[in-house]
């Protein structure tokens, strides 16, 4: 009995020995790890970089756009193929486009390091435009190379390809912002207190961004203030015409850069709203009178703009309710007013006339930053603007804003002189229009009105529609020759009658932001 039993309990510690071997030898579950973290220091969407104290952020949007009654999707008909209003001009322009943003930073002991990366992909519609016999060309959307065999050696590679935008690139550190960011002279609504239509006259834009170097200094209380080098070759030259050149406002005559712009602006940003004052300094470097050094060159002169501008929230009219206007002067800085989205520095509408003289009515109106002649000085063109809207939310699904813009560009009695001549003799305007102009006066008034109404069913989804009325009151009256330059928008070489213009736009658009 004694042996059996031993041999039972050795058996059962062989056994337990066993599988607590097999047991050790088993997989041991890990602990999971956290390859991904929520960073919730700079708000909602952030994620730390694994294996960094960098928290990143990627967003953007897809958008649709129809436009009817424009070649653009920037701006109304108002210059060439769109402006002729004839068979080159689209019923409408469709765009389709996918944005991405990346956002980093990173606290360190000076402060938070930013990085922010914005860019867009799109595919536009095209305008088309005679070739002088009657024939079309779609255009390339960029450049690409020449297809064999297609009419008049159309390029390839952009239009089926697209385009690709970098609106912004920028570090943001200490106070610093250095890259391609929104100018600092420009509103946080930038072109649109209101409207998602782009080409609003009135106020700075550079929606897409512009390089600079800028500093910003935090006061408190909502109040801060920024002193900005931006660079004016991308979006802030409007024109330094030498009307010696030929052409009724002559042709533009730019050097190298020598000068960055300037910029100043303080903002007061407080639960009742915003109030900001910016101020530009443009410097106008010209190149020959002629073709060579040995023709000489004006001296430089400097422009500036100057903008006010007030944002008012909490109206009683209802929740989340907002006024939004600001007001600009330029004086040989024209695109702090007439920004460079809109087309309404270099206006040419054709529409009907009643006049037996003439075949049909043109509206002209041109805003370079200066005008000169060979031998002469610089002569600075001076311009007033506004812009604003009033929003109004009806519920949580739906809002209405109406808004309006204006823009007033003047010559001084020197360029006046330059273009129209004295007593009807004379002048770069007369010599290109003819003897029929019998008020001969390149001042003009553009002004804007629109409406638009937004539905958002779900979170980040909005479909809107956006219909703008733009009227040039230009200051022309007779008959003006124009010349054969007009044929590759299907216009006859005879007289026009100068008369004013409008048209109006219809922007329809779905937007999912992400």
């Amino acid at each position: 009995m004694k042996m059996v039993k031993s041999l039972i309990l050795g058996s059962a510690a062989g056994l337990i020995a066993m599988s607590g071997a097999q047991a050790a030898d088993l997989p041991v579950k890990a602990k999971a790890v956290e390859y991904v973290r929520i960073c919730s220091l700079y708000g909602a969407g952030f994620y730390y970089i694994p294996g960094t104290d960098t928290c990143i952020k990627l967003g953007g949007y897809l958008r649709v756009d129809v436009l009817a009654n424009t070649n653009s999707d920037a701006s109304g008909n108002i210059a060439g193929a769109g402006g002729a209003n004839n068979r080159f001009t689209n019923g409408f322009t469709w765009r389709s486009r996918e944005d991405l943003n990346i956002d980093t930073r990173t606290a360190t002991e000076y402060g938070v390091v930013r990085t922010f990366f914005d860019a867009t992909f799109s595919w536009t519609d095209d305008t088309f435009a005679g070739n002088g016999n009657g024939a079309t060309v779609y255009g390339a959307l960029g450049s690409g190379n020449t297809i064999v065999g297609a009419p008049n050696n159309a390029t390839s590679g952009a239009v089926a390809g697209g385009t690709l935008g970098v609106y912004y690139a920028f570090i943001q550190f200490a106070g610093f912002t250095m890259g391609k960011a929104v100018s600092q002279f420009s509103t946080p609504w930038q072109n649109y207190p209101g409207n998602n239509f782009d080409g609003l006259v009135g106020g700075g834009g550079t929606v897409t961004g512009v390089n600079q170097f800028s500093y910003t200094a935090d006061f408190g209380n909502g109040v801060s203030g920024t002193l900005s080098a931006q660079d004016p070759t991308q979006y802030y030259q409007a024109g330094v015409n030498n009307l010696s050149a030929g052409g009724a406002f002559g042709t533009s005559d730019y050097a190298g850069t020598m000068a960055p712009d300037f910029v100043g602006m303080i903002r007061v940003d407080q639960a009742w709203g915003l109030f900001q004052a910016s101020v530009a300094a443009h410097d106008n470097h010209v190149a020959y009178y002629g073709g060579t050094e040995l023709t000489g060159h004006p001296a430089d002169k400097w422009g500036w703009a100057g903008q006010l501008a007030v944002s008012i929230k909490n109206i009683p009219t209802g929740a989340g309710d907002t006024i939004n206007l600001q007001g600009v002067y330029t004086d040989g800085a024209t695109r702090y007013n007439i920004q460079d989205l809109s087309q309404a520095g270099a206006v040419t509408i054709f529409s009907g006339t009643n006049n037996p003289l003439a075949y049909q009515s043109v509206g002209v109106g041109f805003a370079p930053d200066t005008v000169f002649v060979a031998g002469g000085s610089q002569q600075l063109i001076q311009t007033w603007g506004m812009r604003g809207a009033y929003t109004h939310n009806w519920n949580p699904y739906w809002n209405t804003s109406v808004y309006g813009a204006w823009a007033a560009v003047q010559y001084n009695g020197t360029a006046k002189t330059l273009l129209c001549g004295i007593g009807g003799v004379g002048g770069t305007i007369r010599a290109t229009f003819g003897t029929g102009v019998t008020t001969c006066n390149p001042d003009y008034n553009i002004g804007q009105v629109g409406i638009i109404t937004r539905w958002t069913p779900v979170k980040n989804l909005t479909f809107s529609g956006d219909l703008t009325w733009e009227a040039l009151d230009q200051k022309f009256a007779g008959l003006a020759a124009q010349g054969s330059a007009v044929s590759t928008i299907g216009k006859p070489p005879t007289l026009y009658e100068l008369k004013d213009q409008n048209q109006f736009t219809l922007l329809l658009r779905a937007q999912r932001n992400w």
